[in-house]
């Protein structure tokens, strides 16, 4: 039977947003003289909504008061301050500004020495997610990856299911036979909405979100000498405190005897 491992990038694979992302977009509206920055208050808020381009739309959308010319310059504008944007985030992640977040290039080596498919699954821009993929598991891993399901590839971004259907559907797994790693409320949202077993590995923004569907929820997946805090739900963990292919196995069993019930 097998098996498939399918990661959000941003929070899960680097903790990306505070000094990544948020960087790059107050860059980027200083380049083009857009009247606004964004505070990391008002980015937390914003990270709710799912895709970059849709922040900032939704964030107009709370400042009528700030003027960016008709709904056609409007698009535009925000379509190419996303492609400046993601430039200046995949040169902060090559100058090695993101590191990896403990345990994730680990668990992807494990899941891909066992035969299990590995996939990312992310409302960020392709080039941004390959970057990361990049830096964190390296090119031989990645290599090895199934897919990268990433932007607009689909209509819907999370909270909607759509990019975990799809990634289902591509890599050719029943969705009981998926575990999704995520961080993020909207993101947990996705994986439960489309049925899928998720571990959250809560980050900056995140730590604070409520995670109802979760079957695990730790710090991190750990390493032997930073082992993972447990925060609630089954204890996937090993006896080194790092969450291990065994325990996502476990994480799939009890997933599944809950939907069953």
């Amino acid at each position: 039977m097998t098996r498939a491992l399918v990661l959000d990038c941003d929070g899960v694979l680097a903790d990306t947003e505070l000094d990544g992302h948020l960087v790059a977009f107050n860059r980027t509206f200083e380049e083009l003289g857009f009247p606004f920055r964004w505070t990391p208050e008002e980015y937390g808020e914003l990270l709710r909504v799912g895709g970059g381009k849709e922040r900032m739309k939704a964030y107009l959308a709370q400042h009528p008061e700030i003027d960016m010319g008709s709904p056609e310059q409007l698009d535009d504008r925000i379509a190419a301050a996303h492609k400046r944007k993601s430039a200046l985030y995949v040169e902060l992640v090559e100058a090695g500004a993101l590191p990896a977040r403990p345990g994730i290039a680990r668990v992807v080596g494990e899941a891909l020495d066992a035969g299990w498919l590995v996939a990312c699954a992310s409302t960020s821009a392709l080039a941004s997610v390959e970057a990361v993929l990049a830096s964190v598991v390296g090119p031989e891993q990645r290599a090895r990856m199934a897919g990268v399901f990433a932007g607009d590839v689909v209509p819907a971004k999370k909270p909607a299911p759509d990019i975990y259907l799809l990634a289902a559907s591509e890599l050719g797994v029943a969705i009981d036979d998926v575990v999704v790693i995520e961080d993020s409320q909207s993101g947990a949202a996705a994986a439960a909405a489309a049925g899928m077993a998720h571990v959250v590995t809560v980050s900056h923004f995140t730590h604070d979100d409520a995670f109802p569907a979760a079957t695990t929820i730790v710090s991190a997946l750990g390493e032997a000498d930073a082992p993972a805090a447990l925060v609630e739900g089954l204890d996937a963990r090993n006896g080194q405190g790092v969450v291990d292919l065994a325990g996502l196995e476990r994480v799939l069993e009890a997933h599944r005897a809950t939907a069953v019930s």
